[in-house]
């Protein structure tokens, strides 16, 4: 039974190692709904995410009202994409739930850190159903809350589109391994 749990391991590396390769931020969308189950299997994936002391700080705003999408949209320096795509989801960090743990370092970087991680899940997630996604950081915090009206004490810090791509864009270029990869000294 424990070689096959190995086997089983090894093969799961691979499919991941190739989701990381091939996810690309999507920003065109065909319309086609997503299903309940979709979005739940993929919110399921990101509160498996990693966390200081286990807190899982992470709050998620599922949206599909185009008038609440349209104000996020607004939010987002007018990326109207975020619109158009069938789902929203709106990552928020409780800082104050990673503040009972670690004080403000916990409330200023790791509740960043934790969701960050869910964000990252999310996306490979939807990248392994068959969907696009495309992280959105550049946003009005401000503008976001009042739209969702989120409460004091969580932050929104990534809004991200869902839906079934209607584009296929290219691989972008990586740094090299020479130019990124330090030992013992930067």
């Amino acid at each position: 039974m424990l070689f096959l749990a190995k086997l089983n391991a090894e093969e799961i590396k691979l499919d991941v190692l190739e989701a990381i390769k091939t996810r690309r931020s999507i920003r065109a969308f065909t319309g086609e709904n997503v299903s309940e189950e979709i979005v739940n299997k993929i919110l399921d994936a990101a509160r498996w995410a990693p966390s200081a002391g286990n807190l899982q700080p992470w709050e998620f705003v599922v949206v599909r009202d185009p008038k609440v999408k349209r104000g996020l949209a607004a939010a987002a320096l007018h990326q109207m994409f975020i619109a158009e795509a069938p789902i929203v989801i709106v990552v928020c960090a409780n800082e104050n739930r990673s503040a009972w743990g670690y004080g403000s370092r916990g409330s200023t970087l790791y509740c960043l850190q934790d969701t960050a991680a869910a964000t990252e899940n999310i996306l490979l997630t939807a990248h392994s159903l068959g969907l696009g996604a495309c992280w959105v950081g550049a946003f009005n915090e401000e503008a976001a809350r009042r739209v969702l009206d989120i409460p004091p004490g969580v932050r929104p810090v990534a809004i991200i589109p869902l839906g079934y791509p209607a584009e296929e864009p290219t691989p972008t270029p990586r740094r090299g391994f020479d130019e990124i990869l330090h030992y013992e000294k930067y």
